[in-house]
């Protein structure tokens, strides 16, 4: 039976209502974007000042299906709210991104990644179905059935197609706790190794794995963290207060043991936005003391980082110093597993970020994704490196060359944040022709953006 109330049915019809409503009022003329107060990109783009879509009525949980193990979810919902929702019936979605602000609309029109990837591939994969307002100021119903076209294409779209207003998920059992192995490695290839070996069968020496993640400290100590789902109750750390989850992993040599709550498990790497948080002072002992615990999470740290790009806080410190600005370099790509220790080797040696998250990924069957066309049936490697570096002798000098070699590997890289491809080479990346198709019957009028225009001109 599906647990809703009609409350949340209600909320959610005067939600698309005033969206249909926000949508029409837009002039004809005027790009059509939403109107949100936060946002998970890293792209700067040229300042909107025209109205936007309402979207304030589509935030919520609308209804789950315990028994069928499915949730309607309003496309503006955070996986926050969603997981809070549905954890009291024992069950989660598929993937869990790993911040709480990011929306389900959002990682499916983007691209979301956690440590169930490798057995659950990407959020975009557990959609039955979607209503989506298209350009032609619409909302349709797509699925592998109605609209195919639409609803292959969508991933990765970043809104140039439309926006979700509802999407139906699958939905996962979980158990109230996880246990926690951190393997360390001396050896990139051998890390490396272990885990692909985890994505194939599923385990290591027998005994089944949940999540896997890893993060590289340097080339020769880096760790492979594995999660099993447990019911048996016992003592459980925490990491929202004055220890750090990223910083427990480490450990001398061999394994290291620790339990979470599923709930802790799923927001472990929130509470200091993986390891930035230490960029604004918040991992130093006497000022975490102080630090409001409800400020210790991603969303906060957001905001900072909004103040920094209104305001060019960190380039005045730089200039105040005597030292250049600094470029940001803040991506995940994906490459395939059989390059990744090449690609860890190279980034080592080249870009002087670190630590650098690893998350397996395989995609969950044979259906294609044209705009994100990672092969089925192969294993990859989402890695995550996100900082600054000195600035270089053109603009994304360093981006340019990460993107360079994600190419020369056969990967792929998220579009969330800065990109410098060529059109041409874009175009190859991310849909070419297949996108122009969708784009030009879902959005003849071109009331979005392009792919190529919000992705890499930043407009």
């Amino acid at each position: 039976m599906s647990v809703a109330s009609t409350d949340a049915q209600a909320v959610h019809a005067d939600g698309v209502l005033r969206l249909l409503k926000s949508y029409r009022a837009i002039p004809a003329d005027a790009t059509v974007r939403l109107a949100k107060p936060t946002s998970n990109l890293f792209r700067a783009r040229a300042k909107n000042t025209g109205p936007g879509l309402d979207t304030s009525g589509l935030t919520g949980v609308i209804a789950v299906d315990p028994e069928r193990r499915t949730a309607d979810v309003a496309g503006m919902c955070t996986y926050e709210d969603l997981v809070a929702a549905t954890l009291p019936h024992g069950l989660s979605p598929l993937v869990v991104p790993q911040l709480k602000t990011i929306t389900l609309g959002g990682a499916v029109t983007g691209l979301g990644i956690e440590s169930a990837s490798f057995r659950n591939g990407l959020p975009h994969e557990s959609v039955l179905e979607m209503d989506i307002l298209t350009g032609t100021g619409e909302v349709v119903r797509a699925s592998a059935d109605e609209h195919p076209d639409l609803f292959r294409s969508f991933p990765n779209s970043y809104g140039t197609l439309g926006y979700s207003v509802r999407l139906k998920i699958e939905l996962e059992p979980v158990k109230p706790f996880v246990a926690l192995r951190h393997l360390r490695f001396d050896s990139l290839a051998a890390l490396v190794e272990t885990m692909d070996g985890i994505v194939e069968t599923g385990g290591l020496g027998g005994d089944r794995v949940d999540y896997l993640d890893g993060v590289v400290f340097s080339a020769d100590e880096s760790y492979l963290c594995l999660g099993i789902q447990t019911a048996t109750p016992g003592p459980v750390s925490d990491y929202t207060g004055e220890h750090i989850y990223y910083r427990s992993i480490q450990h001398a040599a061999g394994e290291k043991h620790d339990r979470l709550t599923i709930h802790d498990y799923l927001w472990r790497w929130d509470t200091d936005w993986f390891w930035c948080s230490r960029a604004f002072g918040a991992q130093n002992p006497r000022i975490r003391r102080w630090w409001p615990r409800r400020f210790r999470r991603s969303s906060f740290y957001w905001k900072l980082i909004g103040y920094d790009q209104r305001f060019d806080i960190a380039d005045r410190i730089e200039k105040r110093s005597g030292r250049p600005p600094r470029e940001r370099v803040v991506q995940d790509v994906e490459v395939p597993i059989e390059r990744t220790a090449d690609f860890l080797g190279w980034f080592l040696d080249t870009v002087p970020i670190e630590p650098i998250w690893l998350c397996p990924l395989r995609l969950r069957d044979d259906r294609s994704w044209p705009l994100y066309p990672i092969r089925p049936h192969h294993s990859y490697v989402n890695i995550g490196f996100w900082s600054s570096v000195p600035i270089g002798p053109e603009d994304g000098y360093t981006n340019r060359m990460i993107e360079r070699k994600v190419s020369e590997l056969d990967g792929h890289k998220s579009l969330y944040s800065d990109a410098f491809y060529s059109p041409e080479e874009f175009e190859a990346l991310y849909g070419g022709e297949s996108y122009k198709t969708v784009k030009k019957a879902y959005d003849p009028d071109s009331r979005f953006l392009d792919l190529y225009a919000k992705a890499v001109r930043r407009q």
